[in-house]
């Protein structure tokens, strides 16, 4: 699942969701390559409507395959509590090892965070913004990829808060920068951006 340019990720629509899924397809045959899932313990997911999801710790697991009697841990992805301005999200591989983290920083009307090895190298910096919902993936100047919204139509925008996007990372695959690449892509909507 890592020797590729591009993921389309569809977050599974619901009103009253107490966590969150997400598939993710290859864009051009549109077939299911992985899967993403918030793992959350029950006592966050009860409190969720009580208190604001974006300060409560969450969890993202993320297979690849198809079904689930298929998948394989790919990597997770934590976010501790209580982040206003500063979230902070580890990257760990299937058997627990860290793989890196993502960092927001603080900017005048943008967003912007680092994209971190374990050893503490910036791999990138992703820079968007929420309105239009365009980010990039930025070593220097030179483009490693980006992220874009998907519109899903009206009714979906208006009722729910369940997005669609694009993954597209530049140049040769390299499957220790997609893997980061992706966790960042995914971090933007699932642990970074809900309820901004």
């Amino acid at each position: 699942m890592l020797n590729r340019q591009q993921y389309f990720v569809r977050e599974h629509v619901g009103l009253l969701k107490l966590s969150d899924r997400y598939d993710i397809l290859d864009p051009d045959s549109k077939m299911k390559i992985g899967e993403a899932r918030e793992e959350i313990s029950r006592w966050v997911k009860y409190l969720r409507p009580l208190i604001g999801k974006n300060i409560m710790p969450t969890q993202i697991v993320v297979y690849a395959g198809a079904e689930p009697a298929d998948q394989q841990l790919l990597f997770s992805m934590r976010r501790g509590s209580f982040m206003f301005f500063r979230a902070k999200v580890e990257i760990k591989d299937a058997q627990g090892q860290s793989l890196g983290w993502l960092k927001s920083k603080f900017a005048f009307f943008r967003s912007v965070f680092q994209v971190c090895s374990a050893d503490g190298q910036e791999i990138a910096t992703v820079k968007g913004d929420w309105s239009g919902w365009n980010f990039r993936f930025l070593s220097g100047d030179t483009e490693l990829g980006i992220i874009t919204k998907k519109w899903t139509g009206l009714g979906q925008e208006l009722f729910t808060s369940a997005d669609n996007y694009l993954i597209r990372i530049n140049g040769a695959p390299d499957p220790t920068i997609n893997l980061l690449l992706l966790a960042a892509g995914l971090a933007v909507d699932t642990v970074l951006h809900e309820n901004k």
